[in-house]
């Protein structure tokens, strides 16, 4: 069983900063992607950015340049490091997982993030 536990959300002004940590424990074998997902009020869960096993990286379009996604295999955590937050920012922020061998994709219960204006 895979548990994917994330912290560091919370409320912040716009421009201002804050670092998603995403921890995962229980029965790991490799994980061929992670990232992060986010799902504002009555909008559709969104793609932010993420890493594969190699190191690959992927954002969104409206967090380029301004968030970064990183990982510490040692530690089984994967980082997500906003800056210059806006209001549109403001969503619930999901951790996920992805296996290949078990075709199987978990996820964490989410954490909200509040940029104001």
């Amino acid at each position: 069983q895979v548990q994917l536990d994330e912290s560091g959300g919370g409320s912040v002004q716009a421009g201002g900063s804050l670092r998603l940590s995403c921890l995962a424990s229980g029965t790991i074998f490799g994980f061929n992607a992670r990232g992060w997902y986010r799902q504002a009020p009555g909008k559709q869960r969104e793609l932010v950015a993420s890493i594969s096993s190699g190191g690959t990286t992927n954002y969104a379009d409206s967090v380029k340049g301004r968030f970064t996604i990183s990982g510490d295999n040692a530690k089984n955590t994967v980082y997500l490091q906003m800056n210059s937050l806006k209001p549109e920012d403001t969503a619930v922020y999901y951790c996920y997982a992805f296996s290949l061998n078990s075709n199987r994709v978990y996820w964490g219960q989410g954490t909200q993030v509040t940029v104001s204006s």
